[in-house]
């Protein structure tokens, strides 16, 4: 059977997406419970970590990022940041973690995945609050705006479609970067890949990468979706017509 015929049959077999021992009710809460091995547990628990190590990111990064663009001051702290934190590899910082008091486990992985997240949302931020027409600040601290209205009531509107779009960024880039967790005993959707490798199962491993893919594709339909939501159409339109 060729690798892709094991991957067909991979994803296309009832028991791989419930687990073993197929649906059970939960009785604490009456609700369904699948096996922790399931295709839909790994991609609900994947999910789950993409999501902790984004909001992570946002708490840090996006706060500073508003900040420092509303003054205009740390451009050079914040590329030197972004690049740092792009240039450290995830997987090198997992085994950081892992020998560390931090350890093994999903905690490790979204703690490394919020770092690789944070250089986007930074940086957009960032550039997105420092970009706003100083004519445009001007002219509402002129209307007798204060500083914090001008950076709440004027830039951060301005700004907000950069935002979304290192936001957006950051999210897809962390759905495909959380299956690193099955390499140190973490959960989410890697552990298809990692057993298929153990078990030199290869159409697994293929059948895993189809399920990351698409589950990183979606994400980034939905938040592109998102991004036109919060966008305003004025901007919409002036950005279609720079295109």
């Amino acid at each position: 059977m060729s690798t892709l015929s094991e991957a067909w049959e991979y994803l296309t077999t009832a028991q791989n997406w419930i687990g073993a021992n197929g649906i059970t009710t939960a009785t604490f809460d009456g609700g369904w419970r699948f096996a922790q091995d399931s295709i839909i547990a790994l991609t609900l628990e994947h999910l789950w970590m993409s999501f902790a190590a984004v909001v992570l990111a946002v708490a840090v990064a996006l706060p500073l990022g508003v900040f420092l663009g509303h003054v205009r001051k740390g451009g050079a702290v914040t590329v030197v940041s972004s690049n740092v934190s792009r240039a450290i590899p995830t997987l090198a910082l997992l085994t950081l973690f892992a020998a560390s008091a931090i350890g093994f486990g999903n905690n490790a992985v979204i703690l490394a995945a919020a770092i690789f997240a944070f250089p986007p949302i930074l940086s957009n931020a960032f550039t997105g609050m420092a970009d706003v027409d100083p004519d445009v600040r001007e002219a509402a601290l002129g209307q007798g705006m204060t500083r914090f209205q001008v950076a709440t009531r004027v830039e951060l509107p301005l700004a907000v479609p950069l935002i979304a779009a290192g936001l957006r960024t950051a999210t897809v880039q962390t759905v495909a970067t959380v299956p690193l967790a099955a390499l140190v005993a973490g959960g989410g959707m890697g552990v298809i890949i990692n057993t298929g490798l153990a078990t030199q199962r290869y159409g697994q491993v293929l059948a895993g990468a189809v399920l990351v893919a698409g589950l990183a594709l979606v994400t980034d339909g939905i938040m592109s979706r998102l991004q036109h939501t919060v966008t305003a159409a004025p901007l919409r339109e002036a950005a279609a017509a720079t295109a």
